[in-house]
């Protein structure tokens, strides 16, 4: 049995799973669908074209799926996509997407906190959180289990590799290796993301074999090229160092060295 607030809005056209309970004053509109235990506090907007997958939590003032703040957009038919198990704290507020990409994208189990912004066409991996005010220009893709802190703007097209971690109140303007510890002004690697790394429940050798691929990557004197070289020639290809060299070879906008 779902519990909605009376003073709610809920449109005819709106889809409902069972034991959703929303908030008083918030909006929900026509062709959106909430999944099953869901819960959305008071005064949120859930716009045209949002899926929330089951078990999301939206605490009071969430504003999800408007229109992307971008001035290419034409009212095309876009969606966000939250998913399950994802929490999304006061005030933050998600676009929809664009034609470019067609969606804005939220993996599972993600901790968005209070007034955030993820903007149109972004895409984030499982296990994401996102500290206070972080704010996320278009095409941003960030991977599973990465961690930004507080007040960090990342820049438009800009690619956060899974496990990495940005330290507070920096500022991203460049892709982020996979698993590295990142901050300073401008943004630099200050090192493997251990800590993080053995919390879940990576095994000594792989973190030994990692910070050998760190130390060509980011603490030589090798350019990019020439550290990706002797990576390839001189490193255990484990899958951790796979994803390092993909990435690499997939980044648009140049590292952060």
């Amino acid at each position: 049995m779902n519990n909605i607030h009376p003073t709610a809005i809920v449109d005819p056209g709106a889809q409902l799973g069972d034991n959703v309970t929303v908030g008083p004053h918030s909006i929900i509109e026509a062709e959106t669908s909430i999944g099953d235990n869901v819960s959305i506090g008071g005064n949120c907007l859930i716009a045209r074209y949002t899926e929330l997958k089951p078990k999301v939590t939206l605490f009071h003032g969430v504003v999800l799926g408007t229109v992307p703040q971008d001035l290419k957009f034409e009212g095309e038919k876009t969606r966000l996509v939250i998913g399950e198990g994802t929490t999304i704290r006061e005030y933050a507020m998600l676009n929809r997407g664009t034609a470019e990409h067609g969606e804005t994208t939220i993996g599972k189990n993600c901790f968005i906190m209070a007034y955030a912004h993820v903007a149109h066409d972004c895409v984030l991996g499982d296990h994401v959180i996102m500290a206070n005010s972080v704010n996320l220009a278009g095409h941003v893709e960030i991977g599973d289990w990465v961690i930004i802190g507080g007040v960090v703007p990342v820049h438009q097209f800009v690619k956060i590799g899974a496990h990495a971690m940005i330290g507070g109140g920096f500022r991203v303007q460049q892709d982020v290796c996979p698993f590295a510890l990142a901050g300073g002004y401008p943004l630099k690697v200050a090192g493997l993301n251990s800590i993080g790394l053995r919390r879940r429940g990576f095994p000594p050798e792989t973190l030994r074999i990692l910070e050998k691929t760190f130390k060509l990557l980011f603490f030589s004197n090798l350019n990019t090229t020439q550290a990706v070289a002797r990576i390839s020639a001189e490193i255990e290809p484990i899958d951790e160092v796979r994803l390092i060299l993909d990435f690499i070879e997939k980044s648009n906008r140049g590292l952060v060295k």
